[in-house]
C-alpha cells in the first residue's frame, strides 16, 4: 500500500479508537448543501460525517479488530463517528433521512457489536443520556423524599391540629 494509503487508514483507525460507535450510511444522490447541514447538525451532537472509500474502512476495520460489516461496504460510503453518545447522532441522521430521504443506514458498531439499520433507529427512538439520566436521578430521590415526607407527617399534624384548636379558642373568644 502507498504511503499516503497508509496515512489514511491511519487517520481512520484513530477516528475509531477514540469513537465508542460507528455508523455507515449511503450518502449517493445527496447534494452539497445537504451534506454541509448534515455535517452541521452533527457536529452539534459531538459527531462527524465523513466520505470514505470502502476499501479503507474495510482496512481499519479489520487492523483494530471489529466485526465485520457483512457487505454493507459497497457503493458511495459514508461515515458517522463521535465522541459522545450514538443516540444524539442517530436521532439526527433519522431526522435528516426524514426530512431528505438520504443517506440512509446501513449498519452500525457499538462497543465491539454489529447493529443492523433498524437497531440504529430503535436507539435514535431512544431518550437521550440528559434525560435518561436525569429519570435515574429521580427515581432514586422518590424513596428518600417520601421517607423524609413520612418522617415529617406526626409533626405536621400536631402543628395543624394546634393551628386548628388556637383559631377555635379565637373564634370562642
Amino acid at each position: 500500500m502507498r504511503p499516503e494509503k497508509t496515512t489514511i487508514v491511519a487517520d481512520i483507525e484513530a477516528k475509531l479508537q477514540k469513537s465508542p460507535f460507528l455508523l455507515v450510511a449511503d450518502y449517493s444522490g445527496m447534494q452539497v448543501k445537504h451534506f454541509e447541514e448534515l455535517r452541521t447538525r452533527l457536529a452539534g451532537v459531538g459527531a462527524t460525517f465523513q466520505v470514505v472509500k470502502n476499501s479503507f474502512v474495510k482496512r481499519a476495520i479489520k487492523d483494530l479488530g471489529l466485526p465485520e460489516l457483512n457487505g454493507a461496504l459497497s457503493g458511495q460510503t459514508a461515515i458517522v463517528t463521535g465522541e459522545s453518545d450514538i443516540c444524539a447522532a442517530a436521532k439526527v441522521l433519522k431526522t435528516f433521512v426524514s426530512e431528505f430521504e438520504r443517506p440512509p443506514v446501513k449498519v452500525g458498531i457499538l462497543d465491539n457489536a454489529l447493529l443492523t439499520a433498524d437497531q440504529v433507529k430503535a436507539l435514535a427512538d431512544l431518550p437521550s443520556k440528559e434525560v435518561l439520566q436525569a429519570k435515574l436521578l429521580g427515581l432514586l430521590q422518590t424513596p428518600a423524599s417520601q421517607f423524609v415526607r413520612i418522617l415529617n407527617e406526626p409533626g405536621a399534624s400536631l402543628a395543624r391540629l394546634l393551628k386548628a384548636k388556637a383559631e377555635k379558642d379565637e373564634q370562642g373568644a
